[in-house]
């Protein structure tokens, strides 16, 4: 089953929601990327007005749903991987304020879910992540 999305300012996605998920994310999936997205902006502005030199930002996300409908995100990890010389206590701060402050997205998410955040920092693991996964 396809469904097509259609925004405001004329962007489309393809939600997928049979089992193979050949053809886009499931609902489910785009909340958890519209999530990373959302805090990603919010890292990213905050280090460059801090003026520290991060060279990549990636952000994952891991949830775990509840196991009947309604099937809501109960606890959602973000792992943020930042390249680059950013000082921990900026990079630390920068996601603090993101977390709980300016992500609108992890503000609305919050009040169902448990939301926990990981810092990496790309010199000290070289290990890659996927950009997202969901725990069924």
């Amino acid at each position: 089953m396809l469904f097509e999305g259609h925004s405001e300012s004329g962007h489309s996605v393809t939600f997928d929601a049979d089992s193979a998920h050949a053809n886009g994310p499931t609902p489910m999936e785009a909340v958890l990327m519209a999530l990373c997205a959302c805090t990603s902006v919010d890292v990213v502005s905050i280090l460059q007005k801090k003026r520290e030199p991060f060279s990549s930002l990636t952000v994952s996300a891991v949830a775990q749903q509840a196991a009947d409908a309604p099937r809501v995100f109960t606890i959602i990890k973000l792992i943020y991987r930042i390249g680059g010389g950013v000082s921990k206590k900026a990079a630390e701060d920068a996601v603090a304020l993101s977390k709980n402050k300016y992500c609108s997205i992890s503000k609305m998410l919050e009040q169902a879910a448990e939301i926990h955040f990981e810092i990496e920092y790309a010199d000290e693991a070289l290990a890659t992540e996927p950009a997202m996964t969901v725990a069924e």
